[in-house]
């Protein structure tokens, strides 16, 4: 979801007191994480929706670290967390992410990690929308290969290099127009899939549940991408949907720890910040995330798990206690 923070990562203010140059990690803190990083296997990567929230001051930052920092600095500091592999873009969702700025972020991590960057709705949304999400008319962009290389994959390629791990196209809520006939929306995905250029590894999320059917796994199939499977209110259960994809072609376990079954994200966003402590733990979903990843990784996959701040309200501590989970089972 949007994050102004991150979304003004290199915006001006003329009057503003300058940044300092870093941000220092929280090493400190990291003791535990330490010894939970030495025994997972490199092939599990754990990390988080975006970077630069204030509330982990000293937890994943140095507590003296400049807020206003987080965005344009805190990467670099972000990336040296024994268990943070890898990073959600979720700011190419509201508008697309130039190849400089991809660039910059390959600069502040080490060569062993790896980003998740999300397509623009611009190209995954139905229809344009207003502010508050409000739909106005049709998108015409929308599955527009042309447009989605331009925007998204180019860039991509581009600025991250060996650095781009997965390539997301997260489909939002798309309307009963869409909905009632998943067939042509799986059909319409598969032409879209074909024409976007090699390298990458895509990966494709949705939100309505009407949408997970088999045409939509051949579509993946056929057109070369991987299922996004999400912990969200309006999905089935993370196990259902694992076993719609099981029989894709092998690929990386992609896994996105979005909400809790009984909130919403305007919800647990009020009820979460500053996102610096777990609100409300959610060992049910821990456990049923630990069990797809143990066996993923089993099968010898590597594996991607983003969590978001809304999950449990803090979300380096919530992959913090999904990697307990899996040591000790």
């Amino acid at each position: 979801m949007k994050s102004s923070n991150q979304l003004d990562l290199f915006a001006g203010t003329p009057d503003a007191a300058p940044e300092p140059v870093s941000v220092e990690p929280a090493r400190d803190a990291w003791t535990q994480a330490r010894a939970l990083a030495d025994v997972l296997p490199d092939r599990l990567r754990l990390g988080t929706s975006s970077w630069s929230f204030p509330g982990w001051l000293g937890l994943i930052y140095a507590p003296t670290a400049n807020p206003r920092a987080l965005s344009r600095h805190g990467l670099h500091a972000y990336a040296q967390h024994p268990l943070l592999r890898t990073v959600g873009v979720d700011s190419a969702y509201h508008a697309p992410v130039p190849t400089e700025r991809l660039r910059a972020y390959a600069g502040q991590v080490p060569e062993d990690f790896r980003f998740l960057v999300k397509m623009p709705a611009a190209i995954t949304d139905a229809v344009v929308r207003a502010d508050g999400g409000r739909p106005v008319e049709a998108n015409p962009g929308f599955l527009d290969p042309g447009r989605a290389t331009e925007q998204s994959v180019r860039p991509f390629i581009e600025g991250l290099g060996m650095l781009g791990g997965v390539l997301l196209l997260q489909f939002p809520p798309l309307g009963e127009t869409i909905t009632t006939n998943p067939r042509r929306f799986a059909e319409d995905l598969y032409r879209f899939l074909r024409r976007l250029p090699t390298g990458p590894c895509y990966a494709v999320e949705v939100r309505d549940r009407e949408l997970l059917t088999r045409d939509l796994v051949e579509a993946l199939r056929h057109g070369g991408a991987q299922a996004a499977l999400s912990l969200h209110p309006r999905l089935p259960a993370l196990d259902r949907q694992q076993a719609l994809f099981a029989d894709l072609p092998p690929g990386p376990l992609v896994l996105r720890w979005m909400l809790r079954a009984n909130r919403g994200y305007t919800e647990a966003r009020t009820l979460y910040q500053p996102f610096d402590r777990l609100r409300e733990p959610d060992p049910t979903a821990r456990d049923r995330i630990a069990r797809l990843v143990s066996a993923a990784l089993s099968a010898g996959r590597e594996v991607y798990v983003i969590a978001n701040n809304k999950a449990e309200g803090c979300a380096p501590l919530s992959l913090s206690g999904l990697a307990e989970t899996l040591v000790e089972s």
